[in-house]
């Protein structure tokens, strides 16, 4: 199937979901404007919080409503973010999202909760994916055998996918985001990750049940952050038998040489907010790559040696997908063709999803209505598919 023939949506995380009713509320005042707008069919990329998942799980029949209600409002959904398991529009989200990790067994009951709405959503004998966080936070302190729980839980996930094909006929595949700053961040490390997963899951029987639920989110402003080649990194993960689940079409922010760049700098600090962590990387001209947590005041105005000297810095900040530039800064769209044409040479369809959730704190470049942001970024994010597969 080729990826232009998948409905193509955004991740409602963009929006605040605390309960089912505000889930759907956000639908309608979002995403059918949208769609009506694009005048085609859109999916639903849900985000379904932890605390949403409980409450459609705990009553009777809430899933079935929740299914329904989708149905009478036209939407598709065959694809969930299940990477920030709380409130993702709290005053401060920063590191916070990325716990519980995948070292505990709240995460791996969280994703089988989604699994589970997720299969009532699919149509019969449909496929489906759930992204989730890189194991956790490299800056958060981990026990010495975190990794090998890590491990286990997520070949427990695998086996309890498994489950719910064999019950109910549908595939969820869990899609794996690697993220800057991250257990896993790069593609180097994803890859041996999934080596040492496999070695893992063969012993046991699992590793089957593994190979077809397990997989990666490749978030294109992720890696482009990480200055990696996104076309290579496509290929190499898929020549290492790594299925790539789940697409997020999206865009990080560029300043370019930040030395002489002092209007650039400058709006390089509108940038800087309370809320989300937006880690910041620098390629220097010898090909080292050098990272800072978050983008902050000090990090613009006095930045090291090494940043101030870089010929570019790249910030973990989604910005629309349709935006070559904003104002004196540049954006990672090139990197996002690439990778949709990439995407578009394998011999199988990844999920595809709109994913900048940062319009709440964007500052004032970006427009305030944001159907009207979300529409443009839909039209741009489908020309770019049909340019990739043309």
């Amino acid at each position: 199937m080729s990826i232009s023939q998948l409905p193509l949506g955004y991740c409602t995380n963009v929006h605040p979901g605390r309960s089912a009713a505000q889930v759907e509320a956000g639908l309608d005042r979002y995403t059918l404007p949208v769609r009506a707008a694009l005048g085609r069919p859109l999916a639903a990329g849900l985000w379904l919080a932890q605390p949403v998942v409980r409450e459609l799980l705990g009553a009777p029949d809430g899933v079935a409503r929740f299914a329904d209600g989708l149905a009478r409002r036209n939407l598709s959904c065959h694809t969930l973010n299940a990477f920030p398991f709380g409130d993702f529009h709290s005053d401060r989200v920063k590191e916070k999202v990325y716990l519980p990790d995948w070292a505990s067994s709240q995460r791996l009951d969280y994703t089988l909760q989604c699994a589970t709405v997720l299969c009532a959503l699919l149509s019969e004998g449909g496929e489906g994916s759930i992204s989730t966080l890189p194991l956790g936070f490299k800056g958060h302190e981990h026990a010495p055998d975190f990794m090998d729980r890590a491990i286990d839980r997520l070949i427990e996930c695998a086996r309890g996918l498994n489950g719910l094909r064999e019950r109910l006929g549908k595939i969820i595949r869990l899609a794996i985001e690697p993220e800057p700053m991250c257990v896993l961040e790069t593609t180097a490390e994803a890859i041996r990750f999934f080596q040492r997963l496999h070695e893992r899951a063969d012993p046991s029987g699992a590793l089957e049940f593994v190979r077809t639920h397990l997989g990666l989110c490749y978030d294109v402003c992720h890696q482009a952050v990480e200055f990696e080649d996104v076309s290579a990194s496509i290929r190499q993960i898929d020549q290492a038998g790594i299925r790539i689940n789940k697409v997020h079409i999206s865009c990080a922010l560029q300043l370019n040489d930040p030395a002489n760049n002092a209007v650039g700098r400058a709006a390089l600090l509108r940038y800087v907010e309370s809320r989300y962590l937006h880690q910041t990387i620098a390629r220097l001209p010898d090909g080292r790559i050098i990272r800072a947590t978050d983008l902050t005041q000090d990090l613009v105005n006095h930045p090291s040696l090494d940043f101030r000297t870089a010929p570019a810095w790249r910030v973990h900040f989604h910005v629309p997908v349709d935006a070559q530039r904003l104002g004196p800064l540049g954006t990672t769209r090139d990197d996002l063709k690439r990778a949709l044409s990439a995407v578009a040479s394998l011999d199988y369809a990844p999920h595809l999803e709109v994913e900048t959730y940062t319009w709440d704190v964007m500052p004032g470049e970006a427009p305030g209505d944001l159907a009207a942001g979300l529409m443009r970024e839909m039209v741009s994010a489908n020309e770019m598919v049909e340019e990739a597969t043309a």
